[in-house]
C-alpha cells in the first residue's frame, strides 16, 4: 500500500481515537514493540501484554475500549483470554491478529463474538480497516448514550448508525464464514465451487416453484453454506480420492449435525439453520440425520436435496465417472417421490437442463502438490510406494488422454520360500530395502507395489532396466533370490488395471494365495 495513503489513514483514524485506549497482546517481543509503536501512533493509551494471563490480570484491573490479541501463547492462549473476558463483558471489543487458522478455532471466535480475525503477517492496512470499524462502534455506543440523555432529539439519527455499525458486523461474520467455506473447498478439488454451484441450483429452483425473492435469497445463503460442517470432517476422509467405506460414510455424515451446531450459535444464520440441518433428509425417511420424511422435512431443505445431487452426479469422481446433465436429470426423476418431493422434481428438471455444465470439474489433481496429496492416499503401508490402485488411476489416465507409457515389470522368484523359511516379518523387511533401492535407482519412475512382491516402474520414455544388475544385488543374490523382468508398450496393448496384469506375473495366484495365508496364520 502507498506509504502516503497509509499515513492519512493513520491521521484520520486518530481523529477519532480520543479517549479510547487499547491492550495489546502478543508474546513474540520483537513484533510487539513493532505493533505497539504502531498503535501509539493512533492511541493516546497503549499497554502491552506478553500472554494471555498477563492480559487477564490487567484486563481485570483496568478497563480497555479494545483488546488486540495473539491466538498460539505460553501460559494461557488467546482463546482462553476471550473465553475469560467474555465473562467479564459481553460487549468488549475484541480483535484477533494471529497466525493461527485452524478451523476450530476460528469458528470458536465467530461464537465468542469478536470483531475480526486477522491472518499474520501483519498487514497494517488491514488492522487500520478493523480498528476503523470498532472505533466507529464504539464512538457511535458512547454517543448515542450522550444524546438519549442530553439530545432527545439526535436520537434516532444515532440508532440508524449504531445499526449501520451492527450490519457490518454481521458482514464480517458473514465474511469469516464465508472464508471457512473457501478453506473447506480449497481442501479438495472436487469440492471446489460445489457450494456455489448448488446455491444457485437450489434459487432457481425456488424462482420457478413461484417462492418470493426473499425466500429465493435465503435459500441461496443456506446452499453457500450447507456444507459448512465438514469444517469437522477429518483430511482423511474428505480428501480421500476414492469411494468411502461404511464406517468412512457413517462419519461424513455428521457434517450436517455439525454444521447445525456451529450456526445454530450465531442468530443471523437462525433463518436457514433447519434448512442445512435437513438438505439430506430423504422424501421417503431413508435420509439423515434425524430420517424425516415429507412435510416433516423443510420445502427449501427438499428443493436443496435435489441441487445437491445434480451437482454430486454431475462432477468427476475418481471412482465414478460424472454423469451428463440428461442422466442426472433421468435419475433424478427415478427417484421422485422416493429420495425427492416429486413438485420439487417437477420444477427442477427444465430449471438444471437450462444449466450448461462444466465438464472440467474434477476430483482429479492439476498441480504437482495436488498429485502429491493425491497420492498421498494411495501408498503402499509398507514399502511407502504407490499401491496398485493409484496405478489404475495412472492407467486409465494415460489411456484417456493417449499418453505414450512404458510399463517395466519387475518379479521377485522364490519369495514365498525366503517368508517360508525367514517368517513373514523378514520378508517384509526385505521388500521394504528392496523398495528403497528400486526408488533410488530409478528416481525419475513411477514406482508401484502389486501382487505383494511384483513391482510395476512407469515412465513417459522407454528406458532400459539392467535385469542382470538388479539380480546381483547382495539384497537377493545371498537369499536365493532372482527377478523376472518384462517390457509393456502401453499403448499397443488394452490394459486399463493392475488385474490386466496378471498374465505377465507369474506371482499373481501365489501372492493372492499366500496373502490369504498369512492372514489366517497366527502373528
Amino acid at each position: 500500500m502507498d506509504i502516503e495513503l497509509l499515513k492519512k489513514k493513520v491521521e484520520s483514524l486518530k481523529n477519532k481515537t480520543k479517549g479510547l485506549n487499547i491492550l495489546y497482546v502478543e508474546d513474540e517481543a520483537g513484533l510487539r514493540e513493532k505493533a505497539s509503536h504502531f498503535l501509539n501512533k493512533i492511541f493516546e493509551n497503549v499497554e502491552t501484554a506478553s500472554n494471555g494471563a498477563e492480559a487477564l490480570e490487567k484486563y481485570v484491573s483496568n478497563s480497555y475500549d479494545i483488546v488486540l490479541t495473539d491466538m498460539l501463547m505460553p501460559v494461557m492462549n488467546g482463546l482462553e483470554l476471550i473465553q475469560n473476558i467474555r465473562r467479564h463483558s459481553d460487549k468488549q471489543e475484541i480483535i484477533v491478529l494471529s497466525a493461527d487458522t485452524d478451523s476450530e478455532i476460528l469458528s470458536k471466535c465467530i461464537q465468542l463474538g469478536v470483531t475480526g480475525y486477522l491472518i499474520k503477517p501483519i498487514d497494517f492496512n488491514q488492522v487500520l480497516t478493523v480498528l476503523d470499524q470498532s472505533v466507529d462502534k464504539l464512538n457511535a455506543f458512547r454517543e448515542n448514550e450522550i444524546y438519549r440523555t442530553k439530545l432527545e432529539s439526535l436520537v434516532n439519527e444515532r440508532t440508524q448508525k449504531v445499526l449501520l455499525l451492527q450490519n457490518e458486523q454481521a458482514s464480517n461474520y458473514d465474511h469469516v464464514i464465508r472464508s471457512l467455506v473457501k478453506m473447506i473447498e480449497g481442501r479438495d478439488t472436487y469440492t471446489g465451487g460445489h457450494s456455489e454451484r448448488v446455491a444457485l441450483y437450489s434459487q432457481k429452483i425456488a424462482e420457478a416453484m413461484g417462492y418470493t425473492q426473499e425466500e429465493c435469497d435465503l435459500i441461496y445463503q443456506a446452499g453457500i453454506l450447507h456444507d459448512i460442517g465438514k469444517i469437522t470432517t477429518p483430511d482423511a476422509i474428505l480428501l480421500k480420492p476414492g469411494k468411502l467405506s461404511k464406517n468412512e460414510y457413517s462419519l461424513i455424515k455428521n457434517h450436517v449435525s455439525a454444521g447445525y451446531d456451529i450456526l445454530s450459535e450465531v442468530p443471523m444464520y437462525s433463518k436457514f439453520v433447519d434448512i442445512i440441518h435437513a438438505h439430506h433428509e430423504h422424501y421417503d425417511g431413508s435420509g439423515y440425520p434425524r430420517f424425516l420424511k415429507g412435510d416433516e422435512i423443510p420445502m427449501a431443505a427438499r428443493i436443496m436435496a435435489v441441487a445437491d445431487a445434480f451437482d454430486a452426479m454431475t462432477t468427476g469422481r475418481i471412482y465414478k465417472s460424472r454423469k451428463t446433465s440428461a442422466e442426472a436429470i433421468s435419475e433424478l426423476k427415478e427417484l421422485s417421490g422416493v429420495w425427492y418431493d416429486p413438485t420439487v422434481i417437477e420444477s427442477a428438471l427444465n430449471v438444471l437442463q437450462a444449466f450448461d455444465i462444466v465438464e472440467d470439474i474434477s476430483q482429479e489433481p492439476t498441480s504437482e502438490i495436488d498429485y502429491e496429496r493425491f497420492a498421498y492416499f494411495y501408498k503402499d503401508p509398507l514399502t511407502h510406494l504407490y499401491n496398485h490402485d493409484y496405478l489404475d488411476f495412472v492407467l486409465r489416465k494415460s489411456k484417456d488422454r493417449d499418453e505414450k507409457i512404458c510399463l517395466h515389470l519387475i518379479n521377485i522368484k522364490n519369495f514365498t520360500s525366503y517368508n517360508q523359511k525367514h517368517g513373514w516379518s523378514e520378508g517384509d523387511v526385505l521388500l521394504t530395502n528392496f523398495s528403497t533401492y528400486l526408488e533410488s535407482e530409478f528416481s525419475n519412475f513411477q514406482i508401484f507395489r502389486i501382487f505383494g512382491d511384483d513391482f510395476a516402474l512407469l515412465n513417459t520414455v522407454h528406458q532400459e532396466i539392467d535385469i542382470d544388475k538388479i539380480n546381483a544385488l547382495p539384497l537377493l543374490s545371498e537369499n536365493d533370490l532372482y527377478c523376472e523382468y518384462n517390457h509393456i508398450d502401453l499403448p499397443k496393448t488394452e490394459i486399463i488395471s493392475y488385474k490386466d496384469l496378471q498374465s505377465y506375473s507369474p506371482n499373481a495366484n501365489d501372492w493372492k494365495k499366500n496373502y490369504s495365508d498369512r492372514l489366517d496364520s497366527p502373528m
